[in-house]
């Protein structure tokens, strides 16, 4: 099989990198109650949404012909950082332009996915700093790093965080190389401040291999890890059940749509609960669409703009 490595490189990400830290105010949103969606049976689809070239709207456009239910389950925000600070010697945590503006607007670009019952999730990436999940000194460092990303789910009204432990170049500004107590510290941290949201793992990296140290596990922390690959099929290496694992990846109008369909029906026969999409833009991809929801729902899907 054709393997698509993943393409999510960053494009305008980097050059609208002018980011500052996160200033948590007193105020916070809660999530808005979410309306009952249409009753709909098979794996858990999510979408990672490129916020620098496109609108998390998207991801509410697509319903299934049979029965009306979302196409999506779970919209990913695609992608904050993990920045450091060379005075204070702390990573925190840092939003472009773009992901700040879908923040910041959270009535109209976020509350109306959850109205759906799509829940919101934020990605947190590597930004060629040095800081990343697997090089947290010590456990108050790791601690301090997960209340900055629990307080902001709290604030914005989200649904999660996900890990995708790319580009952080461990050792930039003088930082440490991966070691095996950094992220079972963050996601113990992590799970202890938001124990009802989602912690979901984009498996690659350093810390998707770091999983257990001194006797905890935080494999069973995670609601869902999925495949990294575009176009591909590969099972997540870690201890979670089949239906929180997703071992297909497709980018939308990357992969081809037989690929798509192929994924997808090995996804139902091999009894996994989750589909991983990338990189929904804003144009009528129900073709692309429909290819996996007529595998994973038994229906076509329908666009309405």
């Amino acid at each position: 099989m054709f393997i698509l490595v993943r393409s999510r490189a960053r494009r305008a990400a980097l050059a609208l990198a002018a980011v500052a830290a996160l200033a948590f105010g007193t105020t916070t949103m809660t999530s808005a109650t979410a309306a009952a969606a249409p009753a709909k049976q098979g794996p858990t689809s999510v979408a990672y949404v490129e916020v620098n070239n496109n609108s998390m709207l998207n991801v509410g456009k697509y319903t299934l012909a049979n029965g009306g239910g979302n196409v999506f389950d779970v919209a990913v925000i695609f992608a904050a950082n993990i920045n450091y600070d060379t005075d204070t010697k702390a990573a925190y945590l840092s939003f472009n332009e773009n992901v700040q503006r879908v923040l910041d607007n959270a009535a109209t670009q976020i509350r109306p996915l959850q109205q759906k019952g799509i829940k919101v999730v934020l990605s947190v990436l590597g930004n060629h700093q040095g800081a990343g999940f697997a090089n947290f000194p010590s456990q108050q460092a790791a601690s301090a790093f997960a209340k900055q990303l629990s307080d902001t789910v709290t604030k914005y009204g989200l649904d999660g965080i996900d890990f995708d432990d790319e580009y952080a170049e461990y050792g930039n500004n003088g930082t440490g190389q991966p070691n095996d107590s950094s992220f079972v510290h963050l996601v113990t941290a992590l799970r202890a401040n938001m124990p009802d949201k989602i912690i979901s793992l984009y498996n690659i990296g350093p810390a998707a291999t770091r999983l257990s140290y001194g006797g905890v596990d935080v494999s069973s922390t995670f609601d869902y890890a999925w495949n990294p690959y575009y176009g591909s099929w590969q099972v997540p290496g870690i201890a979670l059940p089949k239906s929180k694992l997703s071992p297909a990846a497709v980018e939308i109008g990357g992969t081809s749509q037989s690929t798509a369909a192929d994924l997808a029906r090995r996804t139902v026969s091999e009894g996994y609960g989750v589909y991983l999409t990338y990189n929904l833009d804003g144009a009528d991809r129900t073709a692309d669409v429909s290819a996996f929801t007529r595998e994973l729902y038994g229906s076509d899907a329908v666009y309405t703009p």
